[in-house]
């Protein structure tokens, strides 16, 4: 039944997404074009990586407020390190290692020293945004950046970008990781009920600082991409992220609570949102609204949620009853 929930979910969600992208080709027919479909889905990449990280850690029961700053780090230490003469790929390790320190800084706060998930991932937020104004003294890294900083974020594969086939393996990956491992298990059980999960002798603590380290290692990876796409190290990059992020995985159909949620329906919420943007910004309506509507969203998301939820409750109720009639 609890599976047959989330396809439903899904499906409503895939709903909205086609009654999105219908509404905007109606309006202005250059939204459906096979650029600007492209465009949408390069633009979204860098949520949906870090998203995939964040959908497990949310249907864990955790939260993670700093990715927005982890992703703006990784991008300022990787332009900073390779305009100091290193390789444009130790550049980037280095920017990857920038991530993963932030996700075992955060997993240390939360699973060893007890801190609230949210005030200790909203001071590493403060933290993070600080030193990467502080690493270029608030100016954007551009002169002196080799040209091959800029080729992960802008070469293909063929007719591939390069972008689209590291969004693809790092959602295979995610997708195998939610299916079929022990970690996508137990994170699923954690969310559910975390003292049952002691109680059947799951390392919760363990789980839960691996998902909070892969956070922090693919908001940086999503941070290198970034800003190898743009070709500069900007300080001022990933402001308000963290919020598209969850948005993304809530509109998805993760509970704030814990314990169910999915990476497909993340994807599909994320496309939700960035269709919304790029389909505004053809229709000339100003950023400001484009907040708004993120604003109004989510607030939408929340309550379909808490509908889909009573929904499902009273079929299970109604399918227990009759079971317990014909028996």
């Amino acid at each position: 039944m609890k599976r047959r929930n989330l396809d439903l979910q899904k499906l409503v969600l895939l709903g909205i997404l086609v009654f999105v992208v219908v509404v905007f080709a109606a309006l202005n027919p250059r939204f459906i074009r096979g650029t600007n479909l492209m465009y949408i889905l390069i633009q979204n990449s860098f949520v949906i990586i870090t998203g995939s990280a964040v959908a497990l850690l949310m249907i864990s029961g955790q939260i993670d407020l700093s990715v927005g700053s982890t992703v703006c780090m990784a991008g300022m230490a990787a332009a900073f390190f390779a305009r100091a003469g290193l390789p444009v790929g130790l550049s980037f390790v280095i920017a990857l290692a920038v991530g993963l320190v932030v996700g075992l800084l955060n997993a240390v706060m939360v699973v060893k020293l007890r801190i609230t998930p949210f005030i200790a991932t909203l001071g590493t937020m403060y933290m993070g945004r600080g030193l990467s104004y502080l690493i270029s003294d608030g100016l954007v890294i551009r002169e002196g950046l080799p040209d091959a900083f800029s080729n992960l974020g802008n070469d293909s594969l063929g007719p591939f970008p390069i972008t689209l086939i590291i969004l693809a393996g790092v959602v295979l990956a995610f997708l195998a990781l939610e299916r079929w491992s022990v970690l996508g298990k137990y994170s699923m059980a954690i969310g559910g009920n975390r003292t049952a999960a002691v109680l059947s002798g799951i390392n919760t603590d363990g789980i839960v600082m691996t998902l909070y380290v892969l956070t922090g290692l693919f908001a940086g990876l999503a941070g290198i991409v970034m800003a190898s796409r743009l070709g500069v190290g900007d300080p001022n990059i990933g402001i308000g992220f963290e919020f598209d992020v969850i948005v993304a995985v809530i509109l998805g159909g993760t509970s704030l609570a814990g314990g169910e949620g999915s990476i497909v329906g993340m994807i599909i919420g994320a496309l939700i949102v960035g269709s919304l943007g790029t389909g505004m910004k053809l229709m000339n309506v100003f950023t400001f609204f484009q907040s708004i509507m993120k604003g109004i969203v989510l607030v939408l998301a929340v309550l379909l949620d808490q509908r889909l939820k009573v929904r499902f409750s009273q079929m299970r109720r109604r399918a227990a009853a009759g079971r317990i009639a014909r028996s």
